[in-house]
């Protein structure tokens, strides 16, 4: 299973909120470079980037952190937020991301979203399934769509989507543990590359969602607020 730094940018920082409210921004290093190359330093290799700013205002907003990282690290990058179009997401390839992460462009705009898998393939574009109450959100996770998680994943994968991060709002950045039981319930469903995202705490939660059947598994606040060492997650690397 993948080990996932998470990596969250407001004004060109880093920061980490709590169940996405940007009421709650933390502040955790000023420099997200700094922090990326002790991720490296580590033998971390994925990193999820993520421009909240981006995400709330529906436009590109701190791809210039993602240069900078991508000039002095070697790690391998997603990019979420702020995607609206074609031209967006090869700026962010361009700028050194891997692979495209698409939430809120696959829940209002699928015809876009599909553009984008069928000319980038499936190695290239993750589908952010983001969701709350089982219910898919989108917007910097402002917006509700009404659409249940599991379709709204088996819907992308019968489309040709392999890679999905899932994540749950009610647990992101509470630090009390993952939505291991629905991750086992989705995979017992269907095949996709699924990756866990909120709520992970300890090594144990890591070994819960290794367990379940997940490819990868995004780690943030943990890190963030010493709950996992970095230590620790290069012996899982």
């Amino acid at each position: 299973m993948r080990i996932i730094l998470a990596m969250d940018i407001i004004d060109g920082k880093c920061v980490r909120l709590t169940q996405g409210d940007f009421r709650t921004k933390k502040i955790y290093n000023e420099d997200p470079v700094e922090a990326a190359l002790s991720f490296e330093d580590n033998g971390i290799e994925y990193l999820h980037l993520v421009d909240l700013d981006g995400a709330k205002d529906k436009k590109l907003k701190n791809i210039k952190v993602l240069e900078k990282i991508k000039q002095r690290t070697r790690l391998k990058i997603d990019f979420g937020g702020g995607l609206r179009n074609y031209e967006d997401v090869l700026t962010v390839l361009n700028a050194g991301a891997r692979q495209i992460t698409g939430g809120s462009i696959a829940v209002n705009e699928p015809l876009t979203f599909i553009e984008w898998l069928d000319k980038l393939g499936p190695e290239k574009v993750i589908l952010g399934a983001d969701f709350l109450n089982r219910k898919v959100a989108t917007g910097g996770w402002l917006e509700n769509s009404g659409k249940e998680i599991t379709t709204f994943i088996s819907e992308y994968r019968s489309k040709g989507v392999k890679y999905s991060i899932c994540t749950d709002i009610s647990k992101d950045g509470m630090l009390k543990g993952p939505s291991t039981a629905l991750y086992r319930e989705i995979l017992n469903s269907l095949e996709i590359c699924l990756i866990a995202s909120g709520g992970i705490s300890s090594l144990k939660d890591i070994e819960e969602v290794r367990k379940a059947g997940c490819e990868g598994v995004i780690i943030g606040k943990a890190v963030y607020e010493g709950k996992i060492t970095l230590k620790e997650l290069s012996n899982l690397c």
